[in-house]
């Protein structure tokens, strides 16, 4: 694990965790800082669900530690962490009102029953859900009933609270609305989030940082920005964002820069990161460049100081502020594509597909990922 600061409300790892022959989790560590909003990301399996319950206590791994509080928690139940679990379907009783679901904590650890109505009341109204007191759970909108569980989560006013998938029952409407108020309502509380999902957007909204997941490893730890600017891994570029992942050969260049071969005929020299370390020449590195970046051109066009692509236009999505375009490269690798964004809707008109294009892209817009085969 790593260094433990005044800062640093939870550490964890290295974790593993197998269920049967099944390995889960493979040597995870990772830190959550008071206060903060962390999101565990990745696609369904990963590992990032089992991360969170082995916080929660519902999991034992098969090693590793759980540092809550500078305290020891690995193999203490739930009711003696101090975390709280709201998961997606909401685990609320039908039998009690709002209130009754949001006091049920309290009542169950005998608070005070005056401390119990001022917590509840105040809990109520931080989620929105003043005057709902007495309504029975049964008759609450699926958002209504996720405050509810928020408001229970929230009203023992735990250090940590853990959220599996929380919006993952909601339309998408609903869903992005709750965001918002998840992030505003973690702000105003100044408790430590540690919040699951495979949603790539609702991760890069809601966080200050991000764990992406595969595989039951851990691929990168870092704010939305590094992550999506300072992707290290070819999984990371691709599953944020959707990069295009090209194979490229390392070249004899100046120091502190990479010259790389792109698919068998392009040569580009981009910037090196101080802490990178590339393989020697005639070795292979993956390389990522976001279709964002690429520009696209008709022949007639001269995209000045960029790598070129000789292109011909396959496909086009409109989506509305812009278009996602797919080329299809003429030489080089015939059966590698390329995919780009533009603004406005200039290649929205279908009856430009099959003409040849130029896609431009600027050395600096070429992220180095993992060595090729890694």
């Amino acid at each position: 694990m790593g260094a433990v600061t005044a800062e640093t409300l939870l550490e964890v790892g290295p974790l593993t965790k197998s269920f049967g022959a099944a390995t889960i989790l493979r040597d995870v560590s990772l830190d959550v800082r008071k206060g903060e909003f962390m999101t565990l990301l990745g696609p369904s399996g990963c590992g990032k669900t089992t991360t969170l319950r082995i916080i929660a206590g519902f999991e034992t791994p098969d090693s590793g530690r759980v540092i809550l509080g500078g305290r020891d928690v690995t193999d203490l139940p739930p009711y003696e962490r101090d975390v709280h679990t709201v998961f997606q379907h909401y685990a609320l009783f039908p039998h009690l009102d709002v209130a009754g679901n949001a006091a049920f904590g309290l009542r169950l650890r005998r608070v005070p029953e005056a401390e119990v109505s001022r917590r509840v009341t105040e809990a109520l109204a931080l989620v929105k859900l003043s005057g709902f007191e007495s309504r029975r759970v049964s008759s609450l909108s699926g958002g209504q009933m996720q405050r509810v569980a928020l408001a229970r989560a929230i009203v023992g006013r735990p250090s940590l609270l853990l959220l599996d998938e929380p919006l993952g029952a909601l339309d998408l409407k609903l869903r992005k609305e709750m965001q918002l108020e998840l992030k505003n309502l973690q702000r105003r509380l100044g408790i430590a989030f540690v919040y699951v999902t495979h949603d790539q957007e609702e991760a890069m909204t809601m966080s200050d940082r991000i764990a992406v997941f595969h595989q039951g490893r851990l691929e990168q730890l870092g704010t939305p920005g590094e992550i999506y600017e300072a992707p290290r891994t070819s999984f990371v570029a691709d599953f944020i964002g959707g990069a295009n992942i090209f194979s490229a050969e390392v070249l004899p260049g100046p120091a502190g820069q990479a010259r790389l071969r792109l698919e068998g005929e392009h040569e580009i020299v981009v910037p090196l990161d101080p802490h990178e370390v590339l393989p020697p020449p005639g070795g292979r590195v993956k390389v990522a460049i976001r279709p964002e970046r690429v520009k696209v051109f008709y022949k007639d066009e001269l995209p000045f100081g960029a790598l070129r692509f000789d292109a011909t236009l396959r496909d086009s999505i409109f989506l509305g502020d812009g278009c996602q375009i797919y080329l299809e490269f003429l030489a080089g690798a015939p059966d590698k594509r390329l995919v780009a964004m533009a603004g406005g809707d200039r290649y929205a008109v279908h009856d430009d597909l099959g003409v040849p294009v130029i896609a431009a892209v600027q050395p600096e817009d070429v992220y180095i990922l993992e060595r090729d085969g890694d």
